[in-house]
């Protein structure tokens, strides 16, 4: 069979998860498996190295393959991270941006680009692979898709979602035994991340299946009311004395605020985005004023995605797989695809097929109507049932001296 042959590069870029770099493991091994890629290079800090010509040798660094496994198990991006918004493919401001890729890829004979990353990353992949158009360069460009938000089109869900929810529900649990002990009236405010998209709020209400669930869940898919709010504390006080709320960091008041503006005004990143923080203690005060019992919020913040000490098992093997898949359809032809997972009717089980990234790129995948109970403070049964298989199998990383081995890759 006759092959595009070169070399490849790949990046990692946008929020890190406790599973991107088990995807990474599974492009470094599809692409040392492929007999079209001669060199998988990496780049540092994703496409902000390759304007910087900052990358390393693959290859080189994972001679031993015990290292690969090492790296599945280690936390944040191996490769570091960027938000680096690349021009429109129209903007002639843009013009030198592009020429200065496209040099560094003729220079190392790059003709795979692979991409790990969520929205804003599939936005860099779709630029680049309509801008691979213009020049005399053939390329194959491939999103592979990440992000603990869950909120990527055109997938069934994203690798990296399931570990965070996993680790989510666990420590939801935790909360909800602990908060229980006492008999004194007091109500926990859980923040979760979620600026659009509530599925990481949503597996929260993965421990209902032991009994142990919060007692209010609140989505940004839903108008935030806090009139509704007062209300839901306080009937869920009559029922116990121990309220627990898992609310996500992005719910929004009817006139468009996000409720954390009430206390922090945030700034912006490079696209755009509201850097979000202090809902929970926006509403910690607001019970407080209102309700007057006893109350505390608590921030999970970044552990949610880099906590792989309790990964899914499912969601480390299901990420190694997609890097493959995007390896093995790149060589096969397809480009400017993102490789998304099909999920099969009955028991839990995914295949991949790439999809056309023009129709991924900056689109929000929002938890669906039938997800969210009626009276837009919990999660139904159908929900819980798309969860819970994401979340299966429990990971054995290496340890020494009591803590988890991670692999660093060398830099210069």
């Amino acid at each position: 069979m006759s092959y595009l042959r070169g070399n490849a590069i790949v990046g990692q870029s946008g929020g890190p998860t406790a599973a991107i770099n088990a995807t990474l493991g599974g492009v470094i091994r599809g692409a040392m498996e492929s007999p079209a890629i001669d060199v998988i290079y990496g780049a540092f800090h994703g496409v902000e190295g390759m304007l910087k010509d900052e990358i390393c040798n693959l290859n080189e660094v994972f001679a031993d393959p015990a290292d690969l496994v090492r790296l599945s198990h280690t936390p944040a991006a191996a490769l570091g991270s960027c938000r680096k918004k690349l021009p429109a493919v129209d903007d002639p401001d843009g013009e030198s941006t592009y020429a200065v890729l496209f040099d560094f890829f003729r220079r190392h004979n790059i003709r795979y680009f692979f991409y790990i990353g969520g929205n804003d990353s599939m936005d860099t992949v779709a630029k680049l692979s309509a801008y691979s158009q213009r020049v005399d360069y053939e390329m194959r460009f491939m999103g592979v898709p990440k992000t603990i938000d869950n909120d990527v089109a055109g997938t069934d869900h994203t690798p990296g979602y399931g570990s965070a929810a996993k680790f989510i529900a666990t420590t939801i649990s935790e909360i909800v035994r602990d908060c229980a002990v006492y008999s004194v009236k007091a109500v926990t405010i859980v923040e979760i991340m979620g600026r659009d998209a509530g599925w990481l709020t949503a597996a929260a209400a993965l421990p209902a299946v032991h009994g142990e669930a919060p007692d209010l869940i609140y989505l940004p898919e839903r108008i935030f009311d806090m009139e509704r709010f007062f209300a839901d504390v306080k009937a869920a006080l009559e029922k116990h004395p121990n309220v627990v709320i898992a609310v996500s960091e992005g719910v929004r008041l009817a006139d468009g605020r996000y409720v954390c503006e009430a206390v922090s005004s945030g700034g912006k990143d490079a696209f755009g985005h509201v850097q979000l923080s202090g809902t929970g203690k926006a509403l910690e005060l607001a019970v407080k004023e209102r309700i007057g019992c006893k109350v505390r919020s608590i921030e999970l913040s970044l552990p949610q995605r880099c906590a792989s000490h309790i990964a899914s098992a499912t969601d480390l093997a299901e990420s190694d797989l997609v890097g493959r898949s995007a390896v093995k359809a790149a060589v096969d032809g397809e480009s400017g695809k993102m490789m998304c997972f099909v999920r099969a009717e009955g028991e839990y089980a995914v295949t991949t097929k790439a999809e056309d990234i023009q129709k991924i790129a900056n689109v929000v995948r929002a938890v669906p109507d039938a997800f969210i109970n009626e009276a837009a403070n919990g999660i139904t049964e159908q929900g819980i049932r798309y969860l819970l298989p994401l979340i299966d199998g429990e990971v054995f990383p290496e340890y020494r001296n009591g803590l988890p081995v991670h692999f660093i890759i060398p830099r210069g």
